[in-house]
């Protein structure tokens, strides 16, 4: 079996889950929130503002997700890959764009389990399983192939794993 079918088939699978009400409404929720990098700049703006002398490092963590995520929408008008056909893999929402690799929303958030686990304990504890989630999310809702989820999270993570002496300015790439 050749490697495209097999991701066709694993999308398959994974779309399926979204038949049940519970799963879809999840999915879609995710998805919705993860709409360019909403949920994450949010999160990173409420840090910026609770941080009090963090605040810088709150920000410039959300300026690396706000940029890993234009990267990726770069990245996207270059390769040019169609979302997965809707008549195979019905979608359970509605994309703001036609083109597929990387996931914006896988890289969003895997820069945000990078950026925000490098800034606070709970960040380390709370991004990355949303992030895993955020990027599960976007398969059950049938908008992408696993290839693109993979690509995005890998993309997000390495960009915000570059810019993590930045986020404390001082060559620090973690705060204990």
């Amino acid at each position: 079996m050749r490697y495209a079918d097999r991701e066709r088939r694993l999308l398959a699978v994974l779309r399926g889950c979204g038949r049940r009400p519970e799963v879809a409404a999840a999915a879609r929720a995710l998805s919705l929130s993860g709409e360019h990098a909403a949920l994450w700049i949010g999160a990173g703006l409420i840090g910026a503002a609770a941080g009090g002398e963090r605040r810088t490092a709150w920000l410039r963590g959300t300026a690396l997700i706000g940029a890993a995520h234009l990267t990726s929408m770069a990245v996207k008008r270059v390769v040019r890959r169609p979302r997965p056909e809707p008549a195979a893999y019905e979608p359970l929402v509605r994309t703001a764009g036609h083109h597929s690799f990387p996931s914006s929303h896988a890289t969003s958030a895997a820069a945000a389990a990078v950026a925000f686990g490098a800034l606070s304990p709970l960040g380390r504890r709370l991004a990355p399983p949303l992030a895993a989630a955020m990027c599960l999310s976007r398969l059950v809702v049938g908008v992408h192939y696993p290839t693109d989820v993979a690509a995005g999270a890998l993309l997000g993570g390495a960009l915000a794993g570059l810019g993590r002496t930045w986020l404390h300015g001082d060559g620090r790439g973690t705060h204990v």
